[in-house]
């Protein structure tokens, strides 16, 4: 199971990066580093297969918050160096959580509760539609509004569901 971990900051620069030799995959892998303000960057590898929420364009300057997998094993330099797996730009008008949903719907950290609509999209990372139950999944979920309570309970605009 990926342990989703996040860091949210500003892009402060974005370059090719090589990977193997003979320029293989040149072009197709970036880095992306990204400041939180507070004296903390990381650099995150974006390779074709990362997944950006609404397929943005992100550019420096930007507010991201970048998805990893906290269980990977990662170089051991500074600043430390992820390999993204979802990539969200941020938007006053919508809300993003990655994490593993159990069998209510409930997060990994119990901090969000999904009421699923007959109006939520529930999606694949293609975009075409999933037709299960999106419960016992890593999901990428996109909303607005939540209840107060604890966990926070959201009817959902998109479900993405990461398989």
């Amino acid at each position: 199971m990926i342990n989703f971990q996040s860091f949210h900051g500003t892009v402060t620069m974005i370059s090719d990066f090589m990977i193997g030799v003979n320029g293989e995959g040149e072009g197709c892998y970036t880095l992306i580093s990204v400041d939180n303000g507070n004296g903390s960057s990381v650099n995150f590898v974006v390779s074709p297969t990362t997944y950006f929420v609404d397929h943005v364009m992100v550019t420096v300057g930007d507010r991201v918050t970048g998805y990893y997998d906290g269980n990977a094993p990662t170089p051991f330099i500074f600043p430390p160096q992820y390999r993204a797996i979802v990539m969200v730009k941020d938007n006053q008008n919508q809300n993003v959580k990655v994490d593993y949903f159990n069998e209510q719907l409930v997060s990994s950290d119990g901090q969000l509760r999904l009421n699923i609509s007959p109006f939520t999209q529930i999606l694949l990372t293609n975009g075409q539609s999933f037709t299960r139950n999106p419960a016992n999944r890593n999901l990428i979920v996109i909303y607005g509004p939540t209840t107060r309570s604890i966990p926070a309970q959201t009817t959902p605009y998109k479900v993405i569901v990461w398989c």
